[in-house]
């Protein structure tokens, strides 16, 4: 089957990253855009897609099925796999972005973290930040799209929403399960739930 002119490109592309010392497993099956710059010491692994306006600097790893497209990715930093990064998006050096994950229009300070089934929209983080699972900023009110700010050394627990906008201030936690609507202060606990019920020998209907 002859090649077409997009098949070629992707080749040469391949070729000239591969050249450069980018190292992929599989680099049939990735793919760049013209104006993909890639630094020293990336890894790319199988299935992923880099789109226009794509910066990796150096010692960066891209795990499987990641998406990436308008995004600056600093130094030493871990992706995926099944990571989505929609224009906007800046990762700081040793920030990890794991699996399930959408970030957009939002910075990821240093050494911060949102691991695992997350939504991250129009949101400022600070360093050493952990985003717990199924965690989400509450970005969109139906007409505006508004700002989270999240500050140095915040923990926020699994499956919390962030209703925007909103800031939580340096090394506050969020408990798990919380919904946030208003700002959390500094080196404070903050949880919305409410107190848990029990029956005594229920029995299950049949």
């Amino acid at each position: 089957m002859k090649q077409t002119n997009l098949q070629k490109a992707q080749v040469r592309l391949r070729e000239k990253f591969i050249k450069n010392g980018v190292k992929m497993s599989a680099p049939e099956t990735v793919y760049f855009s013209k104006d993909t710059k890639i630094g020293k010491n990336v890894t790319i692994e199988p299935y992923v897609v880099i789109g226009e306006k794509v910066k990796i600097q150096n010692n960066s790893k891209i795990k499987s099925f990641s998406h990436l497209e308008n995004v600056k990715i600093e130094n030493n930093v871990t992706i995926g796999p099944f990571a989505r990064l929609r224009p906007g998006t800046v990762l700081k050096s040793g920030s990890r972005v794991g699996n399930f994950v959408e970030i957009k229009k939002s910075s990821l300070g240093k050494n911060s973290k949102v691991n695992h089934l997350s939504y991250i929209g129009d949101a400022v983080i600070g360093n050493f930040v952990n985003i717990g699972a199924g965690t989400i900023t509450c970005n969109y009110d139906g007409k505006n799209k508004n700002k989270t700010i999240i500050k140095h050394k915040v923990f926020v627990g699994s499956n919390s929403s962030l209703v925007a906008p909103v800031t939580l201030n340096e090394n506050s936690t969020i408990g798990a399960g919380s919904v946030i609507t208003k700002n959390v202060k500094k080196n404070s606990l903050a949880l919305t739930r409410s107190n848990q019920s029990e029956k005594k020998n229920y029995k299950r209907k049949k």
